[in-house]
This record gives C-alpha cells, structure tokens and sequence, in this order.
C-alpha cells in the first residue's frame, strides 16, 4: 500500500511511465489553478469603496476583510426567541436630521436636529412643535446639536441636558424649559476636542442619577488613549458638572477610554452599562463598559483576542464588518438590545444572556434608510430616527428625515 492510503482502500500499481494518468494530473492543476485566479478576480470586482456613504458610517472606505457572518458571539439563539417588530408608523417627518430624542412625563418627545442647532416636540398624532434653539450651534459635517436628555427629576428641576459643537469645541450644557422655549444655557463640561468627524454626542442618565457622555478620537487616534484629553472616551459627570468620586481616575471624568467614536449607550436591567462603536474600515464594536477599563482604539480595532487582553486591552462583544452596521443609537428592552445602523439601513436586535451578548438578527432591511437613533418610550414601543437627508439615499420616500415608532413583540 502506498503511504497515503486509507485503511480500507487498496493501492492501486503505480505504473512507472502512464500518460494518462501524467494528463489527469496535469488538468487537475489547471484546473486548481483556474480557480485560483477567478476567485482572485472576484475578491478584487467584489471589494465596496461604498462612495454614497457618508463621513458617519465610516471614516474609511476602504472594504472590510472580515468575512460574512463575522459577528462574533459565545452562543446562538433561535430567531423565533426574538420578539417580532410591527411596521413602522411615522410620528414626525420632514425633520433636519434628528439625532438625539429624549421623554417627557407626559408621553411626548423632545428630538435634537443636528443641522438646524433646534429642540423640537414630537408626539404620535400631534403637530411637531419647535421649542427652541440652542445657542451657539455649530454644524460641521458630523458635529452639531447631538444627544439629548431630560433630567431624571425633571418634574421638580425641569432641566434638559445637550451635547453640541460650537465653533471651537464639544461640550454639554443644561438647559431649563420653560413655556416660553429655555432658559440660557449653564456648561457642564467643555473643551471637548471638536471636528468634523468623531465628536461622539450621545447622552445617557444612569440608574446611578450620573450622566453618561461619549466622545470621538477628534480624528487623532492618539487621544483615544491620553487619559488626559476628553477625546476618544466615555465620561462620567453629576448633573451638575462635578467629577463623581467613584470614577476609576481620581478627579477625572472620564469612565472608560480607547474608544475612536461612541454614539449609541443603553443600561440593561442589571445596571450594566452596554456602548456601540464605529470601527475605521474592518470592525464595528459592541462593547460591555466597565469603569477605568481601555477598549483599544487605536492599537486594536475590532476583537484582538488573547493578545489584546494580556495587553490589558478589553475585547468587544460582538463585532460587524462596517458595510452592514456603522452603529449609532442602543436602546434595550426586556432583555434585548436594539441597535440602529447607519451604513448598513437596518436595525440590529441583539438578545442578551447576563453579562453576554448573543447571536444578532438584523430587522426592518430595506424599510427605513439610515437608522440614527433608538429609544424605548413608555409604552415599549420603538421609537427611531433616520439619518436620510443628505441626499445619499434616493431610495427612501422624499429622502426625508423623520422619527418611527414600532411595536415591540
């Protein structure tokens, strides 16, 4: 028997000079190498510069190595486990690209234009109303009027807290509302680095009462790991500006760091704080936040796996090839997280298992364009913003930007 023979196969003679079998052989390599060169042919026709993305989805365009169905995760779960979504229905339409939407008391919502540096009310059935205009609003392509909040005691202080970019930073102001519109603004926290692309902006109240902000990397990797710049981070603040004393570096504000640009965080049932993240041209990030810890940018994007932690690095969760996510707004309800995608128009439902995130299952493809924001209003409902009107999008209805809620299970 021949070396390379199976247990139960018996060799066959090998003839000393068979030309059939030299031209069987000599097909077999053409053949393999034919192939070869159609897939690398392929590879090269199939790579997606994506030219009608915008600076948010991404800042690089180069395509993603990673291969389909790369989003990483310790287990899978039965789709049927997932609630099912009803069809979007329209709140509010014709909006200058609504960023951030923060609750009232009474059911309805504040929504932040981006473009416009102006605070509208929107409700389901109800004329959108414009409350006011931040002063001092500078839009630059992905800088502007971003996140929003409402105050957790905002029956007793009525205060509403914005992040924006003015012309020489980002920084977050409260506000009181007021009948007549706000009151002028007090800064929190500036000095914020400001720039066209990466400035971060979402705001989020923790089940602690602090104040959850995210910044961009300023388009300066570095800065993501200075702890001394407020660049390429996660801060933590009272409500009134101070440094909370148990932040992990003392009179700092910052909670955790490496980030290149945070837009979407949500707390689960448990207080666990979760955050989403644009990666440059590989991976996007969903990433479990823990105080003081350093989430890698620049020097890993994606999961660096053991390298990574042994560097002290922390991996993300769950990653995606930026073509099918660019994340912004996270929102959770009932044990699963909602994730709105920007390049890749679609809203991603993420189960949770504890301290886990699970296999995703992407939802309303095709619907909606370019999803910016998801919050979850008090009745459970969805409510979500698009991000349309920049013109890059002539599929969607009157490539207008509008606010949706969906029915959730």
């Amino acid at each position: 028997m021949t070396p390379d023979a199976g247990p139960s196969e018996p060799a066959e003679p090998a003839g000393p000079s068979d030309p059939s079998r030299k031209l069987i052989a000599w097909i077999a390599i053409g053949v393999v190498v034919a192939v070869l060169v159609v897939a690398g042919a392929w590879w090269l026709l199939s790579e997606d510069d994506d030219p009608a993305a915008s600076p948010d989805d991404t800042a690089s365009t180069s395509p993603s190595p990673s291969p389909s169905g790369s989003v990483k995760s310790s287990q899978s779960v039965a789709p049927g486990k997932l609630p099912a979504l009803g069809q979007p229905r329209d709140i509010a339409t014709n909006l200058d690209v609504p960023w951030g939407v923060a609750f009232l008391p009474d059911g309805s919502a504040l929504v932040s234009e981006r473009t416009t540096g102006e605070i509208v009310q929107v409700a389901p059935g109800e004329r959108t109303r414009t409350i006011g205009e931040v002063p001092g609003v500078t839009p630059d392509v992905e800088g502007g009027l971003l996140g929003i909040a409402v105050s957790p005691n905002y029956a007793q202080d009525r205060l509403v807290y914005a992040y924006f970019t003015t012309e020489s930073d980002n920084r977050v102001v409260a506000m009181k509302h007021n009948p007549s519109g706000f009151g002028k603004p007090t800064v929190l926290i500036d000095g914020i680095p400001r720039a066209t692309l990466h400035d971060g902006g979402r705001l989020v109240f923790g089940p602690d009462g602090m104040l959850y902000v995210t910044t961009g990397d300023h388009g300066e990797p570095e800065l993501a790991q200075d702890r001394s710049s407020l660049a390429g981070k996660i801060l933590r603040i009272t409500p009134d500006g101070d440094v909370p004393s148990g932040n992990p570096f003392k009179g700092s504000p910052v909670w955790s760091y490496g980030h290149r640009n945070v837009q979407g965080l949500a707390f689960d049932e448990a207080g666990r704080l979760w955050a989403t993240e644009f990666g440059d041209s590989r991976a996007d990030e969903l990433n479990l936040i823990k105080p003081g810890n350093n989430y890698g940018w620049p020097t890993y994007e994606g999961d660096g796996g053991a390298q990574a932690e042994s560097a002290g690095f922390t991996n993300p969760q769950l990653t995606w090839p930026v073509e099918d996510a660019s994340p912004s707004g996270l929102a959770w309800r009932d044990g699963v997280l909602y994730m709105g995608a920007l390049r890749g128009e679609r809203l991603w439902q993420i189960p949770l298992d504890g301290d886990r995130a699970l296999q995703p299952k992407a939802a309303l493809e095709d619907e909606l364009g370019r999803i910016r924001t998801v919050e979850v209003a008090a009745n459970g409902d969805l409510w979500i913003t698009t991000s349309n009107t920049d013109g890059r999008t002539p599929d969607v209805a009157d490539d207008d930007d509008r606010v949706v809620s969906v029915s959730v299970g």
